[in-house]
């Protein structure tokens, strides 16, 4: 097992292993290292960035299911700026690559955060474009291919790191839309983002989340994910992060079957902090029992019957 090669590249950089935190589930860090060296990670999501500080959305927002959570937290984070100066130096000390996670409500928001980031010390930046169109009556900017490409297209002018798309499962055709992305100049994908999701409080005849709806994240959606990741792969070329309800290294490797060159452990988190770490131990023991000396190998690797 100690022969194994983990190492993966994701839109030319090279990760020490398959193994990403998805954005919103690990903070920035400091909280997980507490509980394990940080430099065993492949990489490092950082909890979404918007253009200023945000306050998030009221309380509660989040809300179990039977098999994973519902949450509208709102984006709560610092912003940007305090990112760059007070929670990158932290992050700069591992041996990890730090992904930088952007959220906006117009293109412009998107472009000065690509552009600022650019200039920082991240090694990539996730767009998520699940996030409403301000400009376009609410509407998410990643549930229309034209809306897709425009973003993908715009953002690149200012983004000078690898530019990963975050896509949304809440749409007619995840391919249209992974190929809108692909062609408006996306360095990867990541998929998927959290389906819309709703809990009704019988007794009190209420939604449970203050703002009434949420994303379903965990188990629940893995079988919609693995599925999404499969009909994205045949269809673009740029390398894919397949993430949504990965809670061993099992539900990691069916991913990269499927067609993923990294996957990223969110839920998960919360459940268990040391999640990342038995998630990567899980895929070297598959690895292992097969006698696959690269991880690589596995990539795709599925045979649709």
């Amino acid at each position: 097992m100690h022969d194994i090669n983990m190492k993966v590249n994701v839109a030319g950089v090279e990760l020490n292993n398959p193994i990403v935190t998805g954005s919103g589930t690990f903070g920035f860090g400091r909280e997980y290292g507490a509980y394990f060296d940080l430099n065993q990670l492949g990489g490092i999501c950082v909890k979404g960035l918007t253009f200023t500080e945000r306050q998030g959305n009221a309380a509660p927002r989040i809300a179990e299911t039977p098999a994973g959570i519902l949450n509208s937290v709102g984006l709560q984070n610092p912003g940007v700026k305090f990112f760059v100066e007070n929670e990158l130096p932290f992050l700069k000390k591992y041996d990890t690559k730090i992904i930088a996670n952007i959220s906006g409500n117009t293109v412009e928001e998107y472009c000065s955060m690509a552009e600022i980031l650019s200039d920082s010390d991240v090694d990539l930046i996730e767009m998520n474009i699940s996030c409403p169109n301000v400009k376009e009556g609410g509407v998410a900017f990643g549930t229309n291919a034209a809306t897709v490409n425009n973003i993908t297209r715009e953002v690149k002018k200012y983004c000078r790191k690898p530019l990963i798309v975050k896509l949304s499962p809440n749409v007619t055709d995840i391919k249209e839309i992974a190929k809108a992305a692909e062609d408006g100049g996306a360095d990867a994908l990541s998929l998927i983002n959290t389906l819309l999701g709703m809990s009704i409080d019988i007794h009190k005849r209420k939604p449970v989340l203050a703002n009434n709806v949420g994303g379903l994240s965990g188990p629940a959606v893995k079988p919609v994910a693995v599925r999404m990741v499969w009909q994205v792969a045949s269809v673009v070329k740029v390398p894919i992060i397949g993430m949504g309800g990965i809670m061993t290294g099992e539900d990691a490797v069916e991913f990269m079957l499927a067609g993923a060159a990294a996957v990223a452990v969110g839920t998960a988190n919360f459940v268990d902090p040391l999640a990342c770490i038995k998630v990567l131990e899980g895929m070297k023991e598959y690895l292992g029992r097969y006698h696959i000396t690269d991880v690589n190998e596995i990539v795709g690797k599925v045979v649709a019957n």
